[in-house]
């Protein structure tokens, strides 16, 4: 069994920052690729970042030069830095992993609970 847990979410003003974190743990024993999702009410779930095992980022063209996605291998986590934040930003934001499990020789997907993030205007 696989958890995320997420932590970071919340209230700003436009033009200030928050950062996410999403940490993964269980019987998870190899990550690919980390990601943020975000899902503003009445819209479809959109990719915001992701970075592979690597380090190789990749934002979506609304938030490029504004957040700033990373990853700690050896927690197992992942985290997103939001700076000039706008209102149009206000979403709920899921972390999304690609996991193997022990004993299990796929990978598999793991989607966290989800933290809201509303900016005021």
């Amino acid at each position: 069994q696989v958890q995320l847990v997420e932590s970071g979410g919340g209230l700003v003003q436009a033009g200030e920052s928050l950062t996410l974190s999403c940490a993964a743990s269980g019987s998870i024993r190899a990550i690919h690729a980390m990601a943020w999702y975000r899902q503003a009410p009445g819209k479809q779930r959109e990719l915001v970042a992701a970075v592979t095992s690597d380090g190789t980022p990749n934002y979506a063209d609304s938030v490029k030069g504004r957040f700033t996605i990373s990853r700690d291998n050896a927690k197992n986590t992942v985290y997103l830095q939001m700076n000039s934040l706008k209102p149009e930003d206000t979403a709920v934001y899921y972390c999304y992993v690609t996991g193997r499990v022990a004993g299990r020789g796929v990978w598999d997907d793991y989607w966290g609970q989800g933290t809201q993030v509303t900016v005021s205007s």
